[in-house]
């Protein structure tokens, strides 16, 4: 009986394929947490220090304006920010994995998508320690939140997220296996699009409408927006909005897309 190994079809996810080989995922994540924090003297408060650190940070400088919709600026600046980690950190990680893991690659078959995925998920163990602490800073400043508007809000805020970092992340994890320049290019670009996100700054500051527009074209902000408004009160621009998840939708088509395209090739190339 002979067994030929290929990938799946260009769009498909496999899940069943990933379902079967479930355990990589926490062999993987559990690994990378253990790397991550491996010889440091906090340990897992990382997780919470950098964020916290950014926010007084930009409070200083950024936050004299006052309130920025409706939220006290240590709020509004901390609600961008645990979001935004999950995005950078997961989209560095996983820009990175396929690099990173090649001699694993080369040497046993498992479905590729576990990597990145899996740098996604360390991303989002970070953001659960951070969320923690972002519930006592709703607490100290008394800001309301809906209790039924605000977790529905969270979960597609993660969801958002999650998929736009996948296709990013995917995308730039398979042209960098081949193109070694991007080892270069994410860290430059995950900065740069710091400032093209509603993390520090709102986009209602930005008179423009076509700026609007174009800064709507960044999946992250939808997913921070929407966060937002479980707890801000603020009316959410839609049309916005869809921009936003579309281009969340486009990349992670086009990451899943090229991903599976190139994948047969990594093992050559990695």
């Amino acid at each position: 009986m002979e067994y030929e190994i290929k990938p799946h079809e260009k769009l498909s996810l496999g899940v069943k394929e990933l379902w079967q080989y479930r355990e990589l995922f926490f062999f993987f994540t559990l690994r990378d947490i253990k790397v991550k924090y491996k010889q440091t003297f906090f340990g897992f408060a990382w997780a919470i220090f950098q964020p916290l650190l950014l926010m007084a940070i930009f409070t200083v400088f950024f936050g004299k304006g006052g309130p920025q919709e409706g939220l006290p600026y240590p709020v509004f600046a901390l609600s961008g920010l645990i979001l935004w980690t999950v995005f950078s950190t997961g989209l560095t990680n996983a820009g990175n994995s396929m690099v990173t893991n090649a001699n694993i690659i080369k040497k046993i078959y498992f479905p590729r998508l576990i990597i990145p995925i899996s740098s996604i998920l360390v991303a989002l163990f970070d953001f659960i320690m951070a969320f923690v602490i972002f519930i006592v800073i709703l607490i100290y400043y008394q800001v309301h939140v809906s209790l039924v508007w605000f977790p529905v809000m969270l979960v597609v805020s993660i969801f958002i997220t999650s998929i736009s970092t996948f296709g990013v992340g995917s995308l730039l994890a398979a042209l960098n296996v081949k193109y070694r320049d991007f080892r270069y290019v994410i860290p430059f670009m995950v900065q740069a699009l710091l400032f093209l996100t509603p993390v520090i700054y709102p986009v209602s500051k930005i008179s423009n409408g076509w700026i609007q527009y174009a800064l709507a074209v960044n999946p992250m902000y939808s997913a921070i927006e929407l966060f937002r408004s479980g707890f801000n009160e603020q009316a959410l621009q839609f049309n916005l909005l869809y921009i936003s998840f579309g281009s969340a939708l486009f990349f992670f088509i086009v990451g899943l897309f090229y991903f599976r395209k190139t994948e047969v090739y990594f093992a050559d190339l990695a």
